[in-house]
């Protein structure tokens, strides 16, 4: 009886679906340039969620949560690498170099956050200034970016954990013969540090963040250590033998550049917290900018200690640092390098993880995931569905991922939203908040990414005469939009000085940087482009055009909302 009962239900379903389908063009043309107002994103879309997220954060919180999650494992993955193959002894200028990317992005994303404090992030920005599809391809690729970077991460938490006792990097892996290399060592510690700190997040944010806190604080004195230490022992004489500070040229310190900025990943999880931070305005500016540039000044100084402490052609690619502390007769630091790196492993985590379930609840409430994720616990105050489902999905991947696969395809993924955050924040001063025309501002970053391309692709392959070239066009056209195209007040709370230069600079720089990474990358990452498109053709439109443009009753129930406001749209005007 109930398979017969199930029988016409599935029909009903399936001949809805088909129809829904058949309506795809006109439900693209309604949806894919719709957005909502700040206030609708603050208020209405908020209360999808149930229950209020819990303000109980301050600005050294966020410092800290900033700091632990960037502090990780990529200083200790990518440096040596680098070093030995792209930079050589001047790895500490590519640090330089993609914390001013950093810090320039950082800059957008902190107006925006101050402006739109909900815990969606980029996904918010994007979608409220160009629409619902660019929103929902940056909030897609930023939690592929977390799951990734999670779980190889938590892979190499392993490794230093078992540096830090003295084993051999495998000894705590089991092997399955007839996988594919990269992906035939299991890893079960990974798994269980990926499902406790889940269980972690659950309870609390507050104490989450306490315990990160207290991380934090061990694993700066650790990486202090490692500086004083490689600076005092070190030679200056290490930084020009045997080639020279910049063996492999300039074009090596600018590669090595898009390889580090994977040590940059979590700063951006720091405006995901919005919701839970008792002053936004005030906060969110020091939390998210002071931890980039108290990371970037940790990393340059890290790097430049270990080329001091050996030769860059004698710097290996695998525990870099244990290595070098072995060249100066410390074999016993080799084991506190391992542990100091575990523990910035787990706070890493910690954040990141903290990060991608409040980006995953804000793309539920936008109903382009199914709702049951945008759940918010009324006694915890946190996005309790999201994190377990994250949680549960990061664990299974790093069972068998490295980190090495991943890691330009990461780096990607991340640069590619912070250039759509630094053009929203251009359009939004300087169309939708001011109400210029918006062809002028959209003319202008048309131009300005076609010539940071082109500036790009000449110094990639070797085409010495464009960079004068386009690296004119890109100064002469900013400076003709900030001349020509006023913008009357900046927004009453804090906002990003001399505009449009810094914006531009981190257009072009996400760019040029966007460029350097390997051809299979970006591949891989045109596949992972396609199979997201795929699924929000095949359901993220239908299910936001039910909820939005056929009224919005389901959700006004669930919230049990009384209010009767109706939605309003901006459309992009072209």
């Amino acid at each position: 009886m109930e398979a017969l009962q199930t029988a016409p239900s599935s029909n009903i379903f399936f001949s809805k679906y088909l129809h829904s389908l058949s309506q795809t063009p006109h439900r693209l043309r309604k949806r894919m340039l719709a957005t909502w107002t700040s206030d609708q994103e603050l208020n209405q879309v908020r209360l999808r969620s149930g229950a209020d997220m819990k303000r109980k954060l301050g600005w050294y919180d966020l410092v800290a949560l900033g700091v632990g999650g960037m502090l990780g494992v990529g200083v200790f993955v990518t440096t040596g690498p680098v070093a030995l193959h792209h930079s050589g002894p001047a790895v500490f200028i590519s640090y330089i170099i993609a914390g001013i990317s950093a810090l320039l992005s950082s800059m957008c994303y902190t107006e925006f956050s101050v402006e739109i404090p909900v815990a969606g992030g980029a996904f918010s920005y994007l979608r409220v200034t160009f629409g619902e599809f660019v929103g929902y391809f940056a909030g897609a690729n930023i939690l592929m970016e977390y799951v990734l970077s999670n779980a190889a991460v938590a892979r190499s938490f392993t490794d230093y954990l078992c540096c830090a006792f003295g084993q051999n990097r495998d000894s705590w892996r089991v092997e399955v013969h007839g996988f594919m290399k990269g992906f035939n060592m299991l890893d079960f510690p990974a798994v269980a540090i990926i499902l406790l700190l889940t269980l972690c997040l659950c309870h609390s944010t507050k104490e989450s963040s306490i315990l990160n806190f207290v991380m934090t604080i061990f694993h700066v004195l650790f990486f202090g250590f490692i500086i004083i230490a490689g600076l005092l022992k070190g030679s200056v004489k290490n930084l020009m033998n045997p080639d020279g500070l910049t063996p492999f040229g300039v074009k090596g310190v600018l590669d090595g550049a898009a390889k580090v900025y994977f040590s940059y990943i979590g700063y951006d999880s720091v405006s995901t917290m919005a919701e839970e931070i008792n002053n936004p305005s005030k906060s969110l500016p020091v939390g998210i900018m002071g931890s980039v540039f108290i990371v970037s000044a940790l990393y340059s100084l890290m790097s430049l200690a270990l080329c001091m402490m050996l030769p860059y052609n004698q710097i290996p690619e695998k525990a870099s640092f244990g290595a070098a502390f072995q060249s100066l007769g410390w074999n016993w630091a080799s084991n506190v390098v391992g542990a100091g790196a575990s523990l910035g492993i787990v706070a890493s985590l910690l954040v990141a993880m903290l990060g991608q379930a409040r980006y995953l609840c804000v793309i539920g409430r936008a109903r382009l995931a199914p709702l049951w994720l945008a759940k918010v616990h009324p006694s915890t105050g946190t996005p309790l569905n999201a994190t377990l489902f994250l949680g549960a999905f990061t664990a299974s991947i790093s069972l068998f991922t490295e980190l090495e696969i991943v890691v330009d395809m990461i780096s990607l993924g991340t640069l590619l939203v912070f250039y759509l955050v630094a053009n929203a924040l251009i359009y939004r001063r300087y169309a939708i908040n001011v109400k210029n025309p918006p062809s002028h501002t959209l003319l202008f970053l048309f131009l300005l990414s076609c010539s940071s391309i082109a500036f790009s692709l000449s110094w990639k392959l070797k085409q010495w005469w464009g960079l004068p070239l386009f690296g004119g066009i890109m100064i002469i056209i900013t400076a003709c939009f900030h001349y020509f195209v006023p913008y009357s007040n900046q927004p009453s709370k804090w906002s990003v000085p001399f505009m449009p230069w810094p914006a531009a600079m981190s257009i072009f720089l996400n760019v040029f940087l966007m460029t350097t990474l390997t051809k299979l990358s970006l591949q891989r990452f045109g596949v992972w482009s396609c199979l997201i498109t795929l699924f929000y053709v095949l359901y993220g439109v239908h299910s936001t055009y039910k909820a939005e443009e056929m009224g919005m009753q389901m959700g006004a129930e669930e919230v049990n909302q009384t209010s009767s406001a109706q939605q309003t749209k901006l459309d992009i005007q072209l």
